[in-house]
């Protein structure tokens, strides 16, 4: 791979709809692969998906089409973070980044030295995106701090001025609750809205990319129009539970 095709896309001002595997298996990761996500994002924080189902999955990502591969790690460990990144994924969001200390330790696990601390050993990386990857790790590799704390938001213009971050990601649900209200996808309550608008102008305001989790297409679509660049929609357990629910209530209705 010459390029980050998320890289390209962002760089055109354009917007990235990413898919979201929880469920540790090949074969639906093959089959969310090939229904034409512009990325695809493992969850190891919570997602039932350990480090053998994810290289396992991120071959049948590369297998399904053009998505690009992402994982969502478990915490802010280095060692987690440069297993993944050796795995292949090129795209990386840490969970729950509440300072400017924690953003650094993330990127300094994702970049070779002199900018970084990551070791040396892309066992798998190397033969998918070329014997040059290591030269061109950095501009592949796409690290995302997770903004889900009231922590963090009060913090987010430190953990933003970060060298080396591509952007956030905001997980609203945590967001809501450290807020002190409900958690939910699609937020409506004007604390947590508020919060989001905030930590999207600060964003873009550095000219980096703004991603966000979202639980339904048309609050997805409201957010790209506002200018969220990176779009999560569901998620394979979620389509599977919906899509089952809705033909035993068909059948049952």
């Amino acid at each position: 791979m010459s390029a980050n095709p998320l890289r390209q896309l962002f760089a055109k001002g354009g917007a990235a709809v990413n898919g979201w595997l929880a469920v540790p298996s090949v074969f639906s990761a093959e089959i969310m692969a090939r229904a034409g996500w512009d990325a695809i994002t493992i969850d190891m924080q919570h997602g039932a998906v350990d480090y053998g189902d994810a290289l396992a999955m991120l071959t049948a990502i590369a297998a399904g089409g053009n998505a690009v591969p992402m994982v969502r790690v478990p915490w802010n460990e280095p060692g987690a973070i440069m297993r993944m990144l050796d795995a292949g994924a090129l795209g990386v969001i840490c969970p729950m980044i509440e300072s400017a200390e924690a953003a650094q330790a993330f990127v300094r696990a994702c970049r070779y030295p002199p900018h970084g601390a990551r070791s040396f050993g892309p066992i798998r990386a190397r033969l998918v995106h070329g014997d040059d990857y290591a030269a061109r790790a950095a501009e592949l590799v796409m690290p995302f701090a997770m903004i889900e704390t009231a922590e963090a938001l009060a913090r987010v213009d430190e953990i933003l001025d970060v060298d080396g971050l591509a952007g956030v990601y905001i997980g609203p649900a945590d967001l809501a609750y450290s807020l002190g209200e409900t958690p939910r996808f699609d937020p409506v309550a004007p604390r947590v809205v508020a919060a989001i608008d905030r930590i999207l102008a600060a964003t873009r305001a550095r000219g980096l990319v703004a991603g966000i989790h979202n639980g339904t297409p048309d609050y997805a679509r409201a957010m790209i129009d506002k200018g969220f660049q990176l779009v999560t929609v569901g998620s394979d357990a979620r389509f599977i539970e919906a899509g089952a629910k809705a033909t035993l209530a068909a059948m049952r209705g």
